[in-house]
């Protein structure tokens, strides 16, 4: 009987059956996610009316979800490593559904505030425990190009979320988007809890038979019989402390993805959130506002499955760092820009290049962390998101209560462009190398 990796039996499942449900329902969780935190930038005119809230109220509220998801961010990621990929694979979801559900009966701003940021508790937790799960059932030369796709489903969300507010906000109000945008996520809830536990994770914590058992099970599905095998016992790791994060071959990695993460999430959510406003500020009406909002969220796609091309063409340092490039000059010029038609055009391709940027960031992240403290890695560096997330609409509104866009977009253009030189620094190229599982 012959004697195999854990990676070498992922890699001889290969890419089938399981893996394309796996991505569906990672997907279809992200997309759901997206609406969530998206939906309120495109409600907040209506709310801010029928309650006559403040610009300060108006930040707050844009930043609750925030709150919340840095939370969920770094317990579930670390609750992850501890107890297991499928326990917060099945509750983050549920969650932020069940939460997102009731702030649409909301009675009042503080409520509503409330809910949002528990929302985000679950939000938060969706990133690092979807994309370590599904990282670890990849094989090493399909993993790159599929991480990014399932970050995809994020404009999907975008999409979605940008099309029914066009659609219902005018028509039912805002209580309605925030309701039918939760219903995706209650029913993904019933289809997760079938889907079996991480193998790596469970090599990493030596239920050795139990991996082997999944796998057995992952290759029958996707019609693939294994010749009897054993699996090779991965090196026992000493400690998976969140203290590890910061051992001296992960210092740096952990330093500048934090940074990157940061400044990416600053500039999207300073721009994305505000996005309604600003082309409110540029003085379009409500109707063109939701139109011209759904158009940049389609550009969305084509930039996520770009990066998902050049991140096996390129690799991932590469990609990440021109896009994230692109994202400061885009955004730069859509300040700078002197008509509507132009505005637009400058968006559209901001859009593309922000987002692909993200998928890229998404590939490269889960694969620069071993097993045992994977969950933990995509926490912490996806608080990062939270904090940046939390402070850019509060900023959004500071900067842009001259009435001038040109301040705060500069400024989020800037952050894009500091991510990228942080790129150009990160210690190694992950593209098509087996997943570290411990030190």
């Amino acid at each position: 009987m012959r004697t195999i990796s854990i990676d070498a039996a992922v890699d001889e499942i290969g890419m089938g059956r399981f893996q394309r449900k796996l991505l569906l329902l990672c997907g279809m969780g992200w997309a759901a996610d997206a609406m969530e935190v998206l939906l309120i930038a495109f409600a907040l005119p209506a709310i801010a009316e029928e309650w006559g809230l403040s610009a300060a109220q108006k930040g707050l509220l844009g930043t609750a979800i925030f709150v919340g998801m840095l939370a969920g961010a770094w317990l579930w990621g670390r609750l992850s490593d501890l107890v297991g990929r499928k326990i917060g694979f099945i509750s983050t979801v549920a969650v932020d559904s069940v939460f997102g559900l009731l702030s649409a009966f909301s009675p009042n701003f503080i409520v509503l505030l409330i809910l949002r940021a528990l929302t985000g508790f679950g939000v938060g937790g969706t990133l690092p425990v979807d994309y370590s799960i599904f990282a670890e059932y990849m094989p090493a030369k399909k993993r790159g190009q599929y991480l990014v796709l399932l970050e995809a489903f994020w404009a999907v969300g975008t999409i979605l979320a940008a099309g029914l507010a066009w659609l219902i906000v005018p028509r039912f109000g805002w209580r309605a988007l925030l309701a039918v945008s939760a219903l995706p996520g209650v029913i993904i809830y019933f289809f997760r809890r079938h889907v079996p536990e991480s193998p790596r994770y469970l090599m990493v914590k030596g239920r050795t038979a139990e991996a082997k058992a999944v796998l057995l099970q992952v290759a029958a599905e996707n019609q693939i019989t294994l010749p009897e095998f054993e699996l090779l016992p991965l090196k026992t790791e000493s400690s998976n402390k969140i203290s590890q994060l910061w051992h001296p071959q992960l210092r740096r990695t952990t330093f500048l993805l934090w940074l990157i993460w940061f400044c990416i999430s600053l500039g999207y959510y300073g721009v994305f959130t505000w996005l309604p406003s600003y082309f409110r500020a540029a003085g379009m009406t409500m109707l063109p506002v939701y139109q011209n909002t759904f158009i940049l969220a389609l550009a969305q796609l084509p930039g996520y499955f770009s990066a998902a091309y050049l991140v096996e063409k390129w690799g991932r340092k590469l990609t990440l760092a021109f896009y994230l490039g692109a994202s400061g000059v885009f955004t730069f010029l859509f300040a700078a820009a002197t008509s509507i038609n132009v505005l637009v055009a400058m968006g559209i391709w901001m859009s593309f290049f922000t987002l692909g940027a993200w998928g890229a960031l998404y590939a490269y992240t889960p694969e620069a962390y071993p097993t045992n403290i994977r969950g933990t890695g995509m926490g912490a560096a996806s608080g990062m998101t939270r904090i940046a997330g939390a402070i850019a609409p509060t900023l959004g509104a500071l900067l842009l209560g001259g009435g001038s866009i040109v301040l705060p977009l500069s400024v989020f253009a800037g952050a894009y462009v500091v991510a990228g030189a942080g790129a150009l620094f990160l210690n190694r190229e992950t593209r098509q190398i087996p997943l570290a599982d411990t030190l």
